[in-house]
């Protein structure tokens, strides 16, 4: 599962940079907005899973 949310993170936040330089791909930056959301969750659902 951490493996799973940091190759989330990691992909959303490239998406996101290359979404933002590059504005002929501009959909990129939602993909990537969306990724790092997914990764977020993922990240928090462990982390509250781990609290209980």
């Amino acid at each position: 599962m951490t493996a799973l949310a940091v190759t989330l993170l990691i992909i959303g936040i490239v998406l996101l940079l290359f979404g933002v330089f590059v504005e002929a791909v501009q959909f990129l930056l939602w993909i990537g907005i969306i990724i790092l959301v997914i990764a977020v969750i993922a990240w928090l659902m462990r982390f509250i899973r781990r609290q209980t």
